[in-house]
């Protein structure tokens, strides 16, 4: 199992259907997630760093998480089949919700838990996109991106259906 942070989200015509990649933190490989509009929203925003006036469907679940006096420990990618990502919510006991994916990282996000692929899943679905730097840092980072929209040129749905993918 390998932690992941979120790179981005970027929406592709002519499906316009939002892709979130994500990235090993201490690898090289990347998974990308198609998702919904509303979750992708969601994503963004925190990614952002705007908080909403009101509490969005995500932030309410933290809230609720917490009030409840229940710990989230970590969100899990567990699962990969016929191109759906299936994910849990780990919480304290090791009590465990089956939930999107989509939905998990946007709640990790928020709570600040980590975000983990299991091995089997990176196996199936991760892809290693040539990396030309590694340094950190705004450029770093604007790199990643411009790799994240060649990526997503020349790849969709379909690609990852084919080889049990995403």
């Amino acid at each position: 199992m390998s932690e992941m942070r979120v790179v981005g989200i970027r929406v592709e015509p002519p499906q316009s259907q939002p892709v979130l990649l994500l990235r090993e933190v201490d690898g090289e490989r990347y998974l990308p997630i198609w998702i919904g509009q509303s979750e992708a929203a969601s994503i963004a925003l925190r990614q952002k760093g705007i908080e909403p006036p009101r509490p969005l469907t995500h932030d309410l679940i933290v809230n609720l998480i917490e009030e409840f006096g229940q710990t989230l420990v970590e969100v899990r990618i567990v699962d990969m089949q016929e191109g759906t990502f299936y994910a849990e919510m780990v919480f304290s006991g090791d009590v465990r919700v089956s939930a999107r994916p989509s939905d998990s990282i946007a709640v990790a996000m928020r709570a600040e838990v980590p975000i983990i692929a299991d091995e089997e899943v990176l196996a199936e679905a991760g892809l290693l996109i040539p990396d030309e730097e590694s340094e950190d840092g705004p450029e770093a980072k604007e790199d990643e991106v411009e790799k994240f929209r060649e990526f997503l040129d020349n790849v969709s749905p379909d690609d990852f259906k084919a080889s049990g993918g995403a």
